[in-house]
């Protein structure tokens, strides 16, 4: 059937573009009329003319959460027994206007002959490899409705583990936060005005000596200090943006206290789950790995599964060289060899993917309830050096009225 470019308009007056395939065209308004739409122009693609699919002059961006709600939307309705093409309509209705126009586009798509995965390949962002690679592994099993309800599952853990890191931070910024800013002006506003009297009067203790001179400092300079703090930033960024320091960085990350077995654990938790994920959905081992390890968010992790992957192809089970990285806990490497060992990896990935969450959620307590004390030591100490720089030249001052 001949392609045919049209322009129509939606009942809420928002006005499309894209392309259809149909017999004429009459046809490609009744096709716009079953999907809501009126069809204000319809032309046939000349032979020899390059067909562009397009889906308007401008992406809306679509976050995680309405991500995973339109996948679980297109999975519900291919398992009450819709085609894809009929699903697609149907939650197209109901859609708001970000995933209306990705899913147009998935329409548009789907009745050129084109597989789901290929249309999302080709829409870019937010759809990372991860969701183009589930999205392949449903049109091949035909398993669809099962497997998009797994990416749902998957996108809506990875959202919640989010949330779960922000809200382990917060308080912790926020006193940290507090802690600086009280810092400075107490060192800058209220140090001098109850010492510079006596500074002619006497010697001023160390202390004092101290404090009075980081006040200085920070009056005089603050100018330059922002800057310098700029320059730092940016430098920082430029540093970490090579490839071997940013490795170096993200294995350091790995072996602080506290915050490093935190980030292990969540990376791990990442990894067993899609992984697992991904395997029951039947992808081959290999470009499991190789998805997975584009969602761990640390290089060090990243260039480990690089290696397993590497030993995987070549032969060697998944557990030795996942042993031999050192960067994954034993519990890991005994799930993996049992689960190659029984023929059964895809199900004791998924099962332990349950337990490494409540390893992330005992960390997460570990960290959020051991910050805020170490915090608390810290300003408790920076106040006490401040009282001791303001009461101490008081005292001798005392001691010499005597």
């Amino acid at each position: 059937m001949p392609d045919y470019r049209f322009q129509s308009i939606t009942t809420s007056g928002e006005a499309r573009a894209g392309l259809l395939k149909g017999r004429d065209r009459a046809d490609i308004v009744q096709q716009l009329s079953s999907r809501g739409e009126t069809a204000t122009e319809v032309q046939q693609v000349k032979a020899g003319t390059k067909a562009t699919k397009t889906t308007g002059p401008k992406k809306r961006r679509l976050s995680k959460l309405e991500m995973s709600a339109m996948i679980r939307e297109l999975a519900t309705a291919q398992e009450a027994g819709l085609p894809l093409m009929h699903a697609l309509t149907t939650i197209r209705r109901q859609a708001a206007p970000a995933s209306g126009e990705i899913l147009d586009h998935f329409i548009q798509c789907v009745e050129s002959g084109d597989p789901l995965y290929k249309a999302a390949a080709e829409w870019g962002a937010p759809f990372d490899d991860l969701i183009i690679g589930m999205l392949r592994a449903s049109d091949a099993s035909g398993k669809m409705s099962t497997i998009l309800h797994q990416l749902a599952d998957l996108l809506d853990r990875s959202i919640e583990l989010k949330r779960e890191l922000l809200g382990a931070i917060m308080y912790p910024a926020i006193v940290a936060v507090l802690i600086g800013v009280s810092g400075i002006v107490l060192v800058t506003v209220l140090v001098p005005r109850l010492i510079e009297p006596l500074a002619g009067q006497m010697t001023l203790p160390w202390p004092t000596v101290v404090v009075m001179g980081f006040a200085s400092f920070i009056l005089n300079w603050w100018i330059w200090i922002i800057a310098s703090i700029v320059i730092l930033v940016i430098a920082w960024k430029s540093w970490v943006s090579v490839p071997e320091n940013r490795f170096k960085f993200d294995r350091a990350k790995l072996h602080t206290p506290l915050l490093g077995k935190l980030l292990r654990d969540v990376a791990v938790a990442r990894f067993t789950r899609t992984l697992g994920t991904l395997t029951t959905a039947g992808l081959p081992i290999l470009d499991g790995l190789k998805i997975t390890r584009d969602t761990l968010g640390n290089a060090a992790l990243a260039a480990a599964v690089d290696s397993v992957q590497d030993q995987v192809s070549s032969g060697k089970p998944l557990a030795d060289p996942l042993e031999e990285s050192g960067l994954f806990p034993p519990l890991l490497v005994q799930v993996v060899n049992l689960g190659e060992r029984s023929g059964k990896l895809e199900e004791m990935l998924i099962h332990s993917a349950t337990a490494f969450d409540r390893q992330v959620n005992a960390s997460l307590n570990i960290f959020t309830k051991a910050l805020p004390p170490i915090l608390l030591i810290v300003m408790a100490s920076l106040a006490c050096f401040v009282l001791a720089a303001i009461l101490l030249p008081l005292l001798e001052l005392q001691s010499l009225i005597r």
